[in-house]
């Protein structure tokens, strides 16, 4: 992957950590493509070819839903990236990769397919009367602290148990449902969202807890990376399930010495790590490396 400055950074102070912090999405902007692709690509048909299991999920009944994405996401890509995606026969084609993704019916689920052409992970919410908005199905290659096979089946408030102020009964778990429930087709929005860990790996999926166990005593800026999730919501206007898309950024904290405001944004980050209570502080395991982390960004 290319190393380059931070694209995204919600650790400037306009994304709150521990906030749902939603912004209307532009349909246009729906899909972020950039010089990694092909690396990203690679690296998800490695990790599938090791841990399929782990990556893939699908309830069944979730099959013309899973088919709706990849022809919805098939022709965004066509139309908004015709340099990078091509339709040929009933395939698309993407410049570079010699693997084209076949539209029509093969042994490989849609919605994996779907996901093999971009750099997102796909995860699709479904509501039924026993369980709400649940998780129904997904392709996720690179899980941020969590395990798909956890989270898979359950409902909104079971996933978002572990988070801090998100549980069952708190305002944002209502606030959660009732905006899934209002979604229009017509009407997207994304959220950004951030954690830091000891390592480059796109896939992640240690809990909290043995994240932190792995930083050393070394510079923890060397060895410290912000993870970036760029995730949006669209409502598929066909079945009426709701698409979660999930972006991963990933970058060390060095690489914010290339963005012309360096020094804005170590000061901010800085700032919302100072502000975190024990409990994120535990949630995003940080709890020991936080005054590290803080004295590194400061020296930036």
């Amino acid at each position: 992957m290319t190393t380059s400055a931070p694209v995204h950074t919600p650790y400037d102070g306009s994304a709150q950590p521990f906030t749902i912090g939603l912004q209307q999405l532009d349909l246009k902007d729906w899909i972020e493509i950039d010089d990694n692709l092909l690396a990203y690509l690679a690296e998800k048909e490695r990790l599938f070819a090791l841990y399929g299991d782990r990556i893939l999920v699908e309830e069944s009944g979730t099959g013309d839903a899973q088919k709706e994405v990849l022809e919805l996401l098939s022709t965004h890509l066509v139309e908004h990236y015709p340099e990078i995606y091509s339709i040929d026969g009933g395939n698309v084609k993407i410049a570079g990769w010699n693997k084209p993704i076949s539209l029509g019916e093969t042994a490989i689920p849609h919605l994996h397919r779907a996901a093999s052409l971009v750099q997102e992970d796909l995860v699709l919410m479904r509501k039924d009367e026993t369980r709400g908005w649940h998780l129904a199905a997904a392709s996720l290659s690179f899980p941020s602290s969590w395990t798909l096979l956890e989270k898979f089946g359950r409902s909104m408030d079971d996933i978002h148990a572990p988070v801090p102020d998100f549980g069952a009964g708190t305002r944002n778990a209502g606030l959660i449902t009732r905006m899934f429930d209002n979604l229009r087709p017509d009407r997207s929005v994304q959220r950004m969202n951030w954690s830091l860990q000891p390592d480059g790996n796109l896939y992640h999926p240690l809990a909290s807890h043995q994240k932190g166990a792995r930083y050393t005593d070394e510079d923890i800026a060397a060895q410290s990376y912000v993870r970036v999730e760029r995730q949006t919501l669209r409502k598929l206007p066909v079945s009426g399930d709701i698409l979660f898309t999930i972006r991963i950024y990933l970058d060390p904290i060095s690489a914010l010495k290339k963005h012309p405001e360096c020094r804005n944004l170590a000061e901010a980050f800085a700032r919302q790590l100072e502000a975190l209570n024990p409990a994120q502080l535990h949630y995003k395991g940080i709890m020991t490396i936080r005054d590290r982390l803080i004295d590194a960004l400061k020296r930036l």
